[in-house]
């Protein structure tokens, strides 16, 4: 950010809009005096004035420069983008080191992360969202953008790196679907916000097996709504890079749909699952042994063309689901 004290006032609210709502809740006009510098505009009032309104000049230009990067921070900017997730290797469980040069996540990937329950997945990802720099259990470092992350990624609560999709999520606001996600547009100073919305609902309820309605209340959503609401939420509205998702396959939406989503939004998709559906629907997918990566697998064109068949039997599986949800008799199985 370039120094704010010799800038006019209006170069300023051209470049950072929000910062005529720091002037107006300090009660500072600013009209007739847009073309001032700020030292000049605080230099510019009487005794009376710098009494009345207790201005401090100084000080105030110091606090409008702290709004304007704290603003930064949490609305993001162009120079914020993770293009690539660099991890430099560590070591194992038992202290051997891992097997790999570096492994380099991009932009728009889906990477899966298979393992035994307890293998060291969770670590890996914990790794990740901590931006790690050696000093974990594991060893391991994470560059981004092929540089040493800035401190922002481990220590601002406005900057998260990731954002957690978890297996179980329970609301307890008493809001409606369109209340929820108008607060979080609100959150992020949303400028077309009932345009977005409006996308937010329409995306969560092409994932999800059963539709809700705006006026839904979020208390009463099913699991896969819950899931799919969130999904479409954190698509469009969090400004997160990388997006972890903790066992998909048992969310009662539809998977294909709901990673299409979220690689629109340019996101990084990390996807720890033990369904081969899912973990043939990623560009790699990283196989987890005694807490290390054991091996990174690029999927192959045969996998593909075995994906396509599983995704026939899981279609299959879902139709049957669906069946005996509304109360069908099952009296036999397709293709016999």
């Amino acid at each position: 950010m370039r120094d704010i004290k010799t800038r006019k006032i209006s170069d300023l609210f051209a470049e950072y809009p929000f910062l005529a709502s720091f002037f107006n809740d300090n009660g500072l006009d600013i009209s007739g005096r847009e073309e001032l510098t700020l030292v000049e505009y605080f230099a510019g009032f009487d005794e009376d004035e710098i009494e009345d309104k207790a201005i401090d000049g100084e000080n105030l230009i110091h606090q409008i420069g702290e709004f304007i990067r704290q603003m930064i921070a949490f609305l993001g900017k162009e120079d914020d983008i993770v293009r690539t997730v660099t991890i430099l290797p560590g070591n194992d469980k038992s202290g051997v080191k891992e097997q790999f040069d570096k492994l380099v996540i991009r932009q728009g990937e889906v990477i899966c992360i298979v393992g035994p329950t307890g293998s060291g997945k969770s670590r890996l990802l914990g790794d990740i969202e901590w931006v790690a720099q050696g000093d974990t259990p594991t060893g391991r470092s994470v560059l981004i953008n092929s540089n040493v992350p800035d401190r922002k990624w481990r220590f601002s609560s406005a900057d998260k790196l990731v954002a957690q999709l978890s297996q179980n999520m329970n609301f307890v606001m008493d809001l409606s679907v369109y209340e929820f996600v108008e607060l979080h547009a609100e959150s992020r100073m949303v400028e077309n916000r009932e345009e977005v919305i409006e996308k937010i609902i329409e995306k969560a309820n092409s994932l999800a097996g059963e539709t809700f309605s705006p006026e839904t209340p979020i208390t009463s959503l099913s699991g896969g709504q819950s899931r799919a609401l969130m999904i479409a939420d954190t698509a469009i509205l969090s400004k997160s890079p990388i997006i972890l998702i903790d066992e998909i396959e048992n969310a009662g939406i539809d998977r294909k749909k709901a990673l299409s989503l979220l690689l629109a939004e340019d996101k990084i998709v990390l996807m720890a699952t033990h369904d081969p559906v899912l973990a043939l629907m990623g560009d790699r997918r990283i196989v987890i042994r005694n807490g290390g990566i054991f091996r990174v697998i690029e999927t192959t064109e045969n996998e593909r063309s075995i994906l396509s068949t599983l995704e026939k039997m899981d279609q299959t599986l879902l139709a049957y689901r669906t069946k005996l949800r509304q109360g069908e008799i099952i009296t036999k199985v397709a293709g016999t």
